[in-house]
């Protein structure tokens, strides 16, 4: 997981922008106007490389928006995602974990109400430089 920006062309037809990302397939959404388009473009982008990094697919490199052709009625701006960020709000569901620990360490966590989610999920993410 981590965090991307990519080039999204954004296209106005009467009613809404569509919304595609050059450098992601199967990456397109809408918005009723630009800042609708604009977060509807942020949650795609983040939903279809938060599974492209689940299922272990090569994750593309971005084209300069330079190099980006797009037609009269278009235009290109980045959109950026953190998955990360999408994981623990989407993903922030409990699961249960069975763990060992010595009984000697068991016995002093107890008597000092020590919680033992909270320590382990603390221990996690200073492990993994993840940030609350």
């Amino acid at each position: 997981m981590a965090k991307y920006i990519f080039p999204a062309i954004f296209t106005k037809d009467e009613e809404w922008y569509s919304i595609g990302f050059p450098d992601v397939p199967n990456c397109f959404t809408q918005g009723e106007n630009l800042q609708d388009g604009l977060e509807m473009a942020e949650d795609a982008l983040c939903l279809t490389l938060y599974h492209m990094e689940q299922d272990g697919k090569q994750i593309p490199e971005p084209t300069n928006i330079k190099l980006i052709d797009v037609p009269a009625d278009a235009f290109v701006t980045l959109i950026s995602c953190d998955t990360y960020d999408y994981a623990k709000f989407y993903k922030n569901k409990t699961v249960k974990k069975t763990l060992t620990i010595p009984e000697w360490l068991n016995e002093i966590a107890v008597k000092e109400n020590v919680n033992f989610s909270n320590t382990l999920q603390n221990a996690l993410m200073e492990q993994l430089h993840i940030s609350k």
